[in-house]
């Protein structure tokens, strides 16, 4: 929300929020919209968690001490600009788009008609995989590249290298 000048009634969040470990989600909406606070709606032996409650706290105060979102926003737009790079080197890269470490790679048969390309996408998705590299391809044709808040240049790199080199290998066989 930041990101877009927004203010939202309602916020719905989760996974990071237990650190990648443990499965917590949340709502949190304005005071105002608090409208029950007062009354007991229903409560279930396992709804609440404390171990929970304490992942998400200490992941919160690791992304701050840790300045995370400046660092996801400098390495995502290192990112993207190596990906912008591979885009001119390689017609099977459509488009490049992201925000912070959510990052996507859409692959075209052909950019003018941007035919997708879902079977380059799964060839590369496991060409990728088998070198070490994991992550998920979206609507067919979109790699879905999110790495962790945490990731150094060094794996950044690494990863775009390995990337790059499945691009290459996939391209080579069409």
């Amino acid at each position: 929300c930041e990101n877009f000048d927004m203010v939202p009634d309602i916020l719905v969040i989760g996974k990071g929020l237990g650190g990648g470990i443990i499965p917590l989600a949340a709502v949190i909406a304005r005071e105002d919209l608090d409208v029950a606070g007062d009354r007991a709606l229903g409560h279930y032996t396992y709804e609440k968690s404390p171990v929970a409650c304490a992942a998400a706290l200490a992941t919160i105060e690791y992304i701050e001490e840790h300045d995370l979102t400046e660092h996801a926003r400098q390495m995502g737009r290192y990112a993207m600009e190596r990906m912008e790079v591979m885009m001119a080197d390689h017609p099977l890269i459509g488009d490049v788009r992201g925000l912070g470490l959510l990052m996507g790679m859409e692959l075209v048969r052909d950019r003018a008609t941007r035919a997708r390309a879902t079977d380059e996408a799964e060839a590369v998705m496991y060409s990728a995989l088998s070198k070490g590299l994991s992550f998920k391809t979206t609507m067919g044709n979109i790699l879905a590249l999110t790495p962790p808040l945490t990731i150094t240049r060094q794996e950044m790199d690494q990863a775009l290298d390995i990337l790059e080199e499945s691009l290459i290998e996939v391209q080579s066989e069409t």
